[in-house]
């Protein structure tokens, strides 16, 4: 299966396992939470859909890739205690805690959490000396002689043995004790998170036209040759930052991430022709709603791959609009809410320590959120400019050095004012690069198969979705039920006839 449904699985199983009956007990016994087993090739997002579950079911999350331990830190130091059996004096081999089963106790210590999932990475590439301790860790839920923590769920992932020659198979007994679920790449999914973490246009825009690299194992005789989502992912930071720096993304820099020298290649090219159209096309000059005939022209001559990376570069440079409109609309509800609690006067201070404590409360429950693991970018990125937000009030505030409540919240409440008036300009400007990009496209391809590409990737990204809830943009309506309907029709027709 795909991760995407990987990822439901494990959730619903999670949801299960937590589950408590009228007296507080777990419906499902501790015994039989069987642990979950991931199995799949590396690289595909496995470690991530456990952040995610973790933050959407509220819980703990402690990870640790097994292959960086050796016995002695999975289970802990041996010491000999003395015990009295039968009434004879016995010296006994005991253990310390291990590392692991430490390490969940400091979350729980640490976040509160007394619920969460303990993932074990790798699980199936330990040594020959920490293998029989895998085994009972599955079977048992112990390391050692501690137990994992009741209310803690045992989540493990391993590699098939193809991926890598440190692969143990797991016993009849271990597997009939286990959950087991196998994934494997799927670059439709991944394209929803892709959208969703802000991915380099680029690198989508090249996936979408070569879907076979998205995830590549080859044996070769210089040995293995690979391309992976962890790697795409890891190559779109680093472009991120490289073009702010104004350094050249080579096909060495590539390299360094797709360990597959034609991708590699393949895609440093790719890349060098993309920003070429990008400039060639006036993308900046289309979104403002000044294209030239010329480009209408040229673009709907084009070869295939042409017109995609164009449409790629149109989708990009709205979905960064729309995604700038709507973090600023996040901000403003959140001091929003914070100065409709300050509208009537309080007391026990003035307006600026009361929007002092208000900061340092939204700055808490960021902390508090990271500690936790529940923290999503997109929230940070909120509370992170609300604060921002609210400092300036109180540095306008300071400088005007008004003692009245009524005074001062008049103060805050005009620059809340102007901040809300650059959002609507923000929010239309938005909207108006949408309907420019539609122009466009309608244009020079009507209703082809590049407008499908352009309304698949605003009903992915969530951004755009949230956008078009208020925003009301006909077009939008019309080819997404159309173009979005004859597509799926025609798959439905195509699994027809392979019956």
């Amino acid at each position: 299966m795909n991760i995407k449904r990987a990822k439901q699985e494990i959730k619903d199983a999670v949801q299960a396992y937590l589950m408590k009956d009228e007296y507080g007990e777990y419906q499902i016994p501790a015994i039989h939470q069987r642990p979950i087993l991931l199995m799949g090739p590396p690289g595909i997002g496995k470690t991530q859909i456990m952040e995610q579950i973790s933050r959407e079911c509220e819980i703990g999350l402690v990870a640790y890739t097994i292959t960086h331990h050796t016995r002695q830190s999975a289970i802990g130091l041996p010491f000999i205690q003395t015990k009295i059996y039968g009434g004879k004096e016995y010296s006994v081999t005991e253990y310390t805690m291990s590392e692991i089963i430490a390490a969940v106790y400091e979350k729980i210590e640490q976040s509160g959490m007394k619920e969460g999932i303990l993932f074990i990475d790798e699980i199936n590439c330990v040594s020959e000396t920490l293998a029989p301790t895998m085994l009972q860790f599955l079977q048992c839920k112990m390391f050692g002689n501690q137990s994992v923590p009741e209310g803690w769920i045992i989540v493990a992932a391993g590699n098939p043995p193809e991926y890598n020659k440190s692969v143990r198979e797991f016993d009849v007994v271990t597997l009939d004790r286990i959950k087991r679920i196998d994934v494997e790449a799927d670059f439709d999914v991944w394209k929803e998170y892709a959208y969703q973490v802000g991915i380099h246009s680029a690198v989508l825009s090249y996936l979408e036209l070569r879907n076979n690299c998205f995830y590549q194992m080859e044996t070769t005789i210089d040995g293995k040759q690979f391309a992976t989502p962890r790697g795409w992912e890891d190559l779109s930071r680093i472009m991120e930052v490289y073009e702010k720096l104004d350094k050249n993304i080579t096909a060495d820099v590539v390299g360094q991430y797709i360990q597959h020298e034609r991708i590699a290649k393949e895609f440093a090219e790719y890349y060098e022709l993309y920003q070429k159209y990008q400039q060639d096309y006036q993308i900046a000059e289309i979104l403002k709603g000044q294209p030239s005939e010329a480009m209408v022209k040229k673009v709907s001559h084009a070869s295939f791959d042409e017109r995609v990376s164009v449409v790629n570069l149109l989708f990009s440079g709205v979905r960064q609009a729309v995604r700038d409109a709507v973090l600023q609309e996040d901000v403003l509800e959140k001091v929003f809410e914070v100065l409709k609690s300050l509208k009537e006067p309080q007391e026990g201070g003035n307006l600026v320590q009361r929007l002092g404590d208000f900061v340092d409360n939204l700055r808490a429950e960021r902390e508090r959120k990271q500690t936790e693991g529940l923290l999503e970018r997109r929230e940070d990125r909120t509370i992170r400019k609300a604060v921002e937000v609210l400092e300036g009030y109180v540095t306008i505030l300071k400088k005007e050095q008004t003692e009245n409540w009524e005074e001062a919240f008049d103060i805050v409440k005009n620059a809340f004012g102007e901040y809300r008036a650059s959002w609507d300009a923000v929010w239309d400007e938005s909207g108006s690069m949408l309907e420019y990009a539609f122009d466009f496209m309608e244009a020079a391809f009507y209703n082809s198969q590049e407008m499908v590409i352009f309304v698949s990737g605003i009903n992915t990204d969530y951004s755009c979705v949230r956008f078009l809830e208020t925003y009301e943009c006909e077009r939008y309506i019309r080819y997404n039920r159309d173009l979005l309907f004859e597509d799926a029709s025609q798959e439905i027709r195509r699994r027809i006839e392979e019956l």
